[in-house]
């Protein structure tokens, strides 16, 4: 079943050249941090281009639970009123994040070092995935957590009254455990601090510092440390939503594999941790030039330019870019079945935790299509083929990003390819539908009406 109810079934037919301008939605993981931010700030935080999907839907009904104004004026514009750092209030209903692991992790951390207690619940996919590693680092602050076995929602946490500085090293590159370590870390006193093994999205550190806290990154032998000084005073800002990288990164390799496509995807985020799609399509022949490149509320974006590329090649993704491109591995999977020779992804194991089994989901979808995978624990090979013969119905598993990459790869094969349920692709790209049929392509839903 759906994250969102009844089963929504999906075919990709065959398309023509996608042509046009692909105006994506805002950045999934800022449009969160924005709605947080804004309800730990002292005062009113403007917000344009946030992203309308159900995990950020869900996120600001959270952060109204906690006590804070969180009010939509028209599309992608919204004001938050805040309540300070340490200011949230018990809520008195179940928070439901849905199908976000974002949202859920990073609302665990905001909350953790006050003194209240709050349940959190999801969809069943978001319930099947480990909270450990998040509840592991916030009992560290005193943060007291009971939830199923597994350490698995629906759970409750029982901030704590009288936090204590923590320094904690990711065991994992993970940006959603450092961000609910950092967010934990801005009621307590003294300093926090972070270690990651690979640097993972920064958006955290950038929009912390942009309202008003002290942030320190440091790269050293032992990784990147992040040390927060805690207990600051935020204040309201004004945040411009980019758009985001891995919802563009399916209209762009759909141009990149549809014959006589080109297209125009606006005011993408080039932040460089979350660039390692890009950086892997370039080195695999990708015609993907980047124009009007500038700063938008702290975070470089640049209008794309993205044109057929009959000439792909298959290459080895290192396992140190994983963390910048974790999202975008099913769609680069994709592209890779239309690439010459194998696509090897290292340092893939994160996942296999998702909102579903990614590599396990590609893996059976593509080899229904008739693909030739192989796959570790921690590896992924997909190996490029002149036909992809298609014609399977594939299982999306509650997951928006699979469903989405089946979608595309029937773009390209013999015969149309189907996806059992693509009602959770409104998780993170509502308009994708509208989207990809202005630029062209044959995307049906079945028993429609």
């Amino acid at each position: 079943m759906s994250a969102h109810g009844t089963p929504i079934p999906m075919t990709a037919h065959a398309s023509g050249p996608l042509t046009g301008v692909a105006e994506v939605p805002g950045d999934k993981s800022i449009s969160h941090r924005a709605l947080i931010l804004g309800a730990m700030a002292i005062g009113e935080t403007r917000v344009t281009g946030l992203l309308e999907g159900q995990d950020v839907l869900d996120t600001a009904a959270a952060m109204r639970a906690f006590g804070a104004t969180v009010t939509r004026h028209g599309q992608g514009e919204w004001t938050v009123t805040g309540v300070g750092v340490g200011g949230f209030a018990e809520p008195d209903q179940v928070i439901d994040c849905g199908n976000s692991g974002t949202g859920v992790r990073l609302i665990m951390g905001a909350m953790a070092t006050t003194p209240i207690c709050a349940t959190f619940t999801g969809d069943a996919s978001l319930n099947k995935r480990p909270m450990g590693r998040i509840t592991n680092p916030l009992a560290l602050f005193g943060t007291q957590a009971v939830g199923r076995a597994g350490g698995r929602l629906p759970m409750t946490l029982v901030g704590t009254a009288n936090p204590v500085p923590v320094r904690y090293e990711l065991p994992v590159p993970s940006a959603q455990v450092k961000s609910a370590v950092l967010l934990a870390g801005l009621n307590a006193p003294g300093e926090t601090v972070v270690i990651e093994p690979e640097a993972t999205r920064d958006h955290t550190e950038r929009m912390l510092r942009g309202f008003g806290a002290q942030v320190m990154v440091e790269d050293t032998e032992a990784g990147r440390v992040i040390t927060l000084t805690g207990q600051p005073e935020l204040t309201g800002q004004t945040v411009a939503v980019p758009r985001d990288p891995s919802s563009a990164a399916f209209p762009v390799c759909a141009a990149l594999i549809v014959p006589g496509s080109e297209i125009t995807v606006p005011g993408v985020s080039r932040n460089p941790t979350r660039d390692g799609l890009y950086v892997t399509l370039l080195e695999m022949g990708a015609d993907i030039t980047f124009e009007n490149v500038r700063e938008e509320g702290g975070e470089p974006v640049a209008d794309l330019r993205v044109r057929y590329s009959p000439n792909l090649r298959g290459v080895e993704t290192p396992p140190e870019r994983a963390a910048s491109m974790i999202d975008e591995f099913p769609i680069l999977s994709v592209v890779a079945t239309r690439a010459k020779g194998a696509t090897i992804m290292r340092g893939v194991k994160e996942l296999r935790v998702k909102e579903s089994d990614r590599i396990d989901a590609m893996a059976r979808g593509l080899e229904a299509c008739g693909v030739r995978v192989e796959e570790e624990d921690d590896v992924f090979t997909v190996h490029g083929m002149d036909r992809v013969p298609g014609g399977a119905v594939t299982e999306s598993r509650l997951d928006h990003r699979i469903a989405m990459s089946f979608l595309v790869l029937g773009m390209v094969s013999d015969a149309p390819i189907s996806v059992d349920d693509g009602g959770p692709i409104a998780t993170s790209f509502p308009v994708f539908e509208p989207l990809m049929a202005g630029l062209g392509a044959s995307i049906a839903r079945e028993n429609a009406g």
